[in-house]
C-alpha cells in the first residue's frame, strides 16, 4: 500500500510538473482526456494556427511575409501524454514514458523533399536537448502524407503533410522541460521562427 501511495504521489508531482510548463505563447495547450494507456496518465492537445504564426513571423522577420493563409486555420496540430506505470519499468528504463504526435501541413517542394523525415526526428531531438530535458529510450517515425485529389477534387492540387510519432523516457523529475522542448517542436513544425539562432523553421502553407 505504501509503494501504491507513493507512486501516485510521484504521478501527481509530475502532473503538477506539466502543468507548470511555460510553452512559447503561440501555442495554444490544452489537457484532455486520456485515448488509451495507463490509468495514471495525462494528455495535452497543442494546436498553432494561421493567425498566431503570421504575427509571430512578421513581428520577429520584419523583412519576411506573413504566411499565406489568414483566419484560424491550423498550421500544426499535435498530442502529448505522459503515462507512469512502475510495472513497465524494466520495459522503459522508468516508470514513465511520453508519448508524442505532430502533423503539420508544408509546402510541396519541401513536401518532396526526401530528408524531411530525418529532420522532423532531428528537430524532436534537437529540442530535447535545448530545453535540458533528460530522457532515454527514444524512438519513433517520421512520415510524409500525400493527398492529391481527383474528379470534382481535382482543383484542390496536392496536400502534403508531415507527421512524427515519437516516444521517449524522462530520466529526470522536470517533466514541465519535456512538455515545453515537445512544445518548441509543434511550433517549428507550424513555420514560427526559431527559438534559438541555427534551426531553419518549416515553412507551412
Amino acid at each position: 500500500m505504501t509503494d501504491l501511495h507513493e507512486g501516485l504521489g510521484r504521478f501527481r508531482a509530475a502532473v503538477a510538473s506539466l502543468r507548470a510548463a511555460q510553452c512559447r505563447p503561440e501555442i495554444e495547450l490544452n489537457q484532455i482526456s486520456v485515448p488509451m494507456g495507463p490509468s495514471d496518465s495525462v494528455a495535452f492537445s497543442a494546436t498553432v494556427t494561421d493567425a498566431t504564426a503570421s504575427a509571430a513571423v512578421v513581428a520577429s522577420y520584419p523583412g519576411m511575409s506573413a504566411i499565406g493563409r489568414t483566419g484560424s486555420d491550423e498550421l500544426a496540430e499535435g498530442r502529448f501524454i505522459l503515462s507512469h506505470a512502475p510495472s513497465r519499468s524494466a520495459e522503459w528504463g522508468n516508470e514513465f514514458r511520453i508519448v508524442t504526435f505532430v502533423k503539420a501541413q508544408v509546402e510541396r517542394d519541401l513536401g518532396h523533399d526526401h530528408m524531411l523525415a530525418s529532420v522532423a526526428w532531428s528537430w524532436l531531438l534537437e529540442s530535447l536537448e535545448r530545453n535540458g530535458a533528460a530522457f532515454t529510450g527514444e524512438g519513433g517515425t517520421a512520415s510524409r502524407v500525400v493527398a492529391e485529389g481527383f474528379g470534382q477534387l481535382a482543383d484542390t492540387g496536392e496536400d502534403i503533410d508531415v507527421e512524427l510519432r515519437a516516444s521517449w523516457t524522462p530520466t529526470d523529475q522536470n517533466f514541465g522541460a519535456h512538455l515545453e522542448a515537445w512544445a518548441d517542436m509543434v511550433c517549428t513544425f507550424a513555420g514560427l521562427p526559431p527559438v534559438t539562432d541555427g534551426v531553419i523553421p518549416l515553412t507551412g502553407r
